[in-house]
C-alpha cells in the first residue's frame, strides 16, 4: 500500500559511545533469530531514555537495509510528535483501535531509510483496554509479515499495565533501566512482570551511564580520541 509521508527531525546529538551501543543492541537482537520480530521496549520508570533508544534503534535497523515498523504504543502521554518536531497532522493508533480510523490511514513512512511509523494518537480514556482488543494482536499479526522488525514503545511496566498488556502479543521484550536509578529489587520486579505476561525477555540496556566515574570507557575514550588526531 502507497503511504503517507511524514519528516521527523531527529534531536539527538552525535555520541560514538551511544551510537555503538546501539549497533551491538541491533547485533545482539539479530542473532535471537527469525522468529523474533516484533519487540516490546519498555522500563522501570518514566524517563528512562527507552523512546530514544527505540527510536535509534529502529534507524540503526534501517540502515542495514532493514524494514522496520516502530510503533507508538504509549497512548497514554506519547511524546513522540514533539520530541521528533513532526508538523504535519497525523492520526494514531488509538484512533485505529477505537474504529475511527483504518489501518491504511495511521501507517506513515518516514524521511529516515526503512523506517515506517504508526503515532500513538489523541490520549484515550481507557488505554489498557484498547490494547488487550483483538484488533491489536491482529495489527502486529499483520506487520509482522510485512516488516522485518516491529518495535513497539509502551508506558514504564513498573507503573501501567500496558507494557505487560502489549507484551503478551509480541515475541520478545527488552528492559531499558537507567543506571543509578533502578534498584536491584525494583529491576527483578519489572523483569518478572515481563515474564508473566508470557512474553520472553531478550535483552536488558543500561542507560545514562556516567562516563566520566566508570574508568574502563574514560580510558577507552582517551585512547580513541588520540588515534583519530
Amino acid at each position: 500500500m502507497t503511504l503517507q509521508k511524514v519528516v521527523m527531525t531527529d534531536p539527538k546529538q552525535q555520541d560514538y559511545f551511544y551510537e555503538e551501543a546501539i549497533k551491538t543492541l541491533r547485533t545482539n537482537i539479530q542473532f535471537t533469530g527469525t522468529e523474533i520480530k516484533t519487540i516490546v521496549l519498555t522500563s522501570c520508570y518514566p524517563n528512562e531514555g527507552k523512546s530514544d533508544i527505540l527510536f535509534q534503534l529502529a534507524q540503526e535497523m534501517g540502515k542495514m537495509e532493514k524494514k522496520v515498523l516502530v510503533v507508538d504504543a504509549d497512548i497514554r502521554k506519547s511524546s513522540f510528535i514533539t520530541r521528533y518536531q513532526v508538523s504535519e497532522k497525523v492520526s494514531g493508533l488509538s484512533q485505529y483501535l477505537s474504529g475511527q480510523k483504518s489501518l491504511h490511514d495511521v501507517v506513515y513512512t518516514t524521511n529516515f531509510p526503512g523506517v515506517d511509523i504508526i503515532f500513538a494518537g489523541p490520549v484515550a480514556p481507557n488505554p489498557s483496554e484498547l490494547l488487550g482488543q483483538e484488533s491489536f494482536a491482529s495489527l502486529l499479526h499483520e506487520m509482522r509479515g510485512l516488516y522485518d522488525y516491529v518495535l513497539v514503545d509502551t508506558p514504564p511496566i513498573g507503573s501501567l499495565i500496558d507494557a505487560a498488556v502489549v507484551a503478551k502479543q509480541c515475541d520478545g521484550a527488552i528492559l531499558v533501566i537507567e543506571s543509578e536509578l533502578v534498584s536491584r529489587k525494583m529491576a527483578v520486579k519489572t523483569k518478572e512482570q515481563l515474564e508473566m505476561s508470557g512474553c520472553k525477555l531478550i535483552g536488558a540496556v543500561l542507560n545514562k551511564v556516567d562516563m566520566r566515574k566508570n574508568k574502563y570507557y574514560s580510558k577507552y575514550s582517551y585512547y580513541y580520541n588520540s588515534e583519530k588526531k
